[in-house]
């Protein structure tokens, strides 16, 4: 007997929105299989509001709205069972959070739930990331996002310890991250990373996915912490249009690239790793394999 049904996940992250939609596949006997069947990304950057002037603007709300009420006919038109949409750093920061959810849940029928850091990275490692982690090895997986990162040390497969800083792309274009940020971070990551002989990477979000399928390696396979260097600083002798004109990369990421380069190889210094994998996974995914799982609470459609 075969059961195929479609949830769908929406990630409002400070730099883009986005919307996956995964048919669950059930088969007797048989473990269930998640078939992504689409992903829509709209960049709309409400971390460049709240940033600066600490609410999300007008022309960006109207723009959530457009967005919100295209997903929701896109999940209709899929057949969507249930759904859960997540907001991040940037809403959870907006003065006017509350009443952008509050709009968008009586004019779009979207249901947003902020979720802080911690809950983040929990969502986060529900996702398939044991079929990339060897058991007998130490990693910091490192998810960066427009508005914050989220660390986590696994050590045996087990999530030791994780911790989310104020310290994301977007948030870094702005200037708005602050030196004593930066020390905590390098003090957590060092302090828990000593203790165990050697630390590999693991890296998620939309920028070290880009960059991995820009290097041509074979996937499963590490960026080394010399190409990233190398890559970083050639990125850094073409101007913001040449990235876009020359290097073939979207305008909204043209800018982002630098500075989340910046964390994962800083995260890399600190760690002493020299080497991070990329296993393509990110907020999105997770969520819905805890919506399948319940885990986290969902809405149906």
């Amino acid at each position: 007997m075969l059961s195929i049904k479609k949830f769908g996940a929406i990630d409002i992250g400070s730099n883009a929105v986005r919307l996956l939609i995964t048919s669950i596949i059930e088969q007797e006997n048989r473990q269930v299989i998640f078939k992504k069947n689409a992903l829509v990304r709209v960049p709309i950057r409400l971390g460049a509001d709240v940033f600066v002037a600490g609410g999300i603007s007008d022309s960006n709300v109207s723009r959530m709205k457009d967005t919100m009420k295209a997903f929701y006919l896109l999940m209709k038109s899929h057949g969507i069972v249930n759904y859960k949409a997540c907001a991040t750093s940037a809403m959870r920061e907006a003065s006017n959070g509350k009443e952008v959810c509050d709009l968008i849940k009586n004019e779009c029928n979207i249901k947003i739930d902020v979720i802080d850091g911690e809950e983040e990275a929990t969502i986060i490692a529900a996702t398939n990331l044991h079929r990339f982690i060897n058991p007998n090895k130490t990693y910091l997986y490192v998810d960066v996002g427009g508005g914050s990162t989220e660390f986590s040390i696994i050590h045996n497969s087990e999530k030791i310890k994780s911790k989310s800083f104020r310290i994301g792309t977007v948030r870094l274009l702005n200037g708005s991250v602050k030196n004593e940020t930066w020390q905590a971070l390098e003090n957590w990551i060092k302090t828990n990373t000593k203790i165990y002989d050697k630390i590999e990477l693991i890296g998620s979000g939309g920028n070290i996915n880009k960059i991995f399928k820009i290097s041509g390696i074979d996937y499963g396979k590490p960026l080394s912490y010399f190409y990233l260097t190398s890559y970083y600083n050639d990125l850094q002798d073409y101007t913001y249009e040449e990235r876009i004109t020359e290097l073939n990369l979207n305008q909204d990421r043209a800018d982002v690239i630098i500075p989340a380069l910046r964390i994962y190889l800083l995260a890399m210094k600190w760690s002493g790793a020299k080497d991070i994998f990329v296993p393509k996974i990110g907020l999105s995914d997770g969520i819905i394999k805890s919506i399948y799982y319940q885990t986290i609470s969902s809405t149906p459609l």
